[in-house]
């Protein structure tokens, strides 16, 4: 089932927490809150989930927007992006330290949030990923060039994938099959399809290997959601894919195994 990415905004000038928000939704993102502090927020976490946080690093009152990072970041593994104006050098050295996925410097335009938020996500895959590092520091990346050209950024049990102008969270045991057509490739969920500009192989290095295989050259199935399979063809949801007689053998072992 495709899900917003969640948002919370972290801000004590409301005329811009208002800007982000609304910035935030037009980009097709979920705002699970606006906080004007750090302890509003550490509350907003216990019944809230978010994927991301904005923080402005200048927050009021004991717990700026550093230390409010470091400890979502270490009580709930929450990743940030800071907020910020005008920040001098000891303050952005001190805010490296709470390694940001980035800095966003005020005030910005909803392009410049639109790439932000991407580069975000996508550092947030490169972190779960057991092959990846997480960078030394983090930079600002309001000039950055537009990462358009990668669609999919894959976590422990989902991806992420580019819908209109932002991204929306698909999880694993949602998907159904994937589909290649030409240099693209089609997920497809119980709910709707989504078309990625992005060969299949690319995409099927992504996703994990125990859920998912390859049954022919231009498709791969979730194991988990398959319902029958029959002489030459798999059924998934209704949808019947066909099965290339060289990986019947272990599709078969492996649909057993799950």
């Amino acid at each position: 089932m495709e899900q917003k990415v969640k948002i919370m905004v972290v801000e004590d000038e409301m005329i811009i927490a208002a800007k982000v928000a609304m910035f935030l939704s037009e980009l097709g993102y979920e705002v699970t809150g606006i906080l004007p502090g750090a302890e509003e927020a550490l509350a907003h976490m216990d019944h809230h989930h978010p994927d991301l946080a904005l923080l402005d690093i200048q927050l009021g009152g004991p717990m700026d927007g550093i230390a409010l990072a470091r400890k979502l970041g270490t009580d709930h593994g929450l990743p940030v992006v800071f907020l910020t104006a005008n920040a001098d050098d000891t303050t952005f050295e001190r805010a490296k330290e709470a390694r940001p996925f980035a800095f966003l410097q005020k005030p910005f335009r909803k392009k410049e949030l639109q790439r932000t938020l991407e580069l975000a996500i996508a550092g947030m895959a490169a972190r779960d990923s057991p092959t990846s590092e997480i960078p030394a520091a983090p930079v600002d990346h309001t000039d950055a060039p537009d990462p358009k050209a990668e669609e999919a950024y894959c976590l422990a049990d989902r991806i992420f994938v580019r819908y209109k102008d932002g991204m929306v969270k698909l999880m694993f045991a949602d998907i159904l099959h994937v589909a290649a057509e030409r240099s693209y490739c089609r997920i497809v969920t119980p709910e709707k399809e989504y078309l990625l500009t992005m060969p299949m192989k690319r995409l099927e290095d992504k996703l994990p290997p125990a859920s998912f295989q390859r049954i022919h050259r231009s498709h791969i199935v979730n194991l988990l959601r398959v319902d029958e399979v029959t002489d030459g063809m798999v059924r998934i949801a209704g949808a019947l894919l066909p099965l290339s007689p060289g990986v019947r053998g272990e599709f078969m072992r492996r649909l057993n195994a799950v």
